[in-house]
């Protein structure tokens, strides 16, 4: 998948214009990094088109981490509409799109460990979306 077609995908699932597709994406990516290792990022990012990859580089928080912050769908949500500067509505729509679309754009191997890392909520809003079965691995 290249990058047009992450964002006409991302797009139309969340009802949304292309360019707002494109910074609910971007806000997406650069939460999902914040909620992951830094070494699943940089997975992700990998099988994800190249102009989609600088925001899911880690770098080290003003704790001076680069570990996952343990935090819910909520505050995933809120932080994804305060970076791409939309409501929370189109915040959330977006997101479910971008994750969803996530899980069409990675290999099954990747994505089992993208959802390793992240509540079932979230696992279950990929496999919705995308219409497949994912499972954390080991699960």
């Amino acid at each position: 998948m290249n990058y047009g077609e992450f964002v006409e995908v991302v797009a139309r699932r969340a009802g949304v214009p292309s360019e707002k597709a494109e910074a609910v994406s971007r806000a997406t990516l650069e939460t999902l990094t914040d909620r992951v290792t830094a070494g699943q990022a940089s997975n992700i990012a990998g099988q994800l088109p190249r102009e989609l990859r600088q925001h899911l580089h880690k770098t080290t928080t003003a704790i001076g981490s680069q570990n996952a912050e343990p935090f819910g769908l909520d505050q995933f949500v809120e932080r994804v509409a305060r970076r791409a500067g939309v409501d929370v509505a189109m915040a959330d729509a977006g997101m479910r799109a971008v994750l969803s679309t996530i899980g069409e754009a990675v290999s099954k191997d990747e994505l089992e460990d993208l959802v390793s890392q992240l509540p079932k909520e979230f696992w279950e809003i990929i496999q919705a979306g995308a219409g497949v079965e994912v499972r954390p691995r080991g699960a």
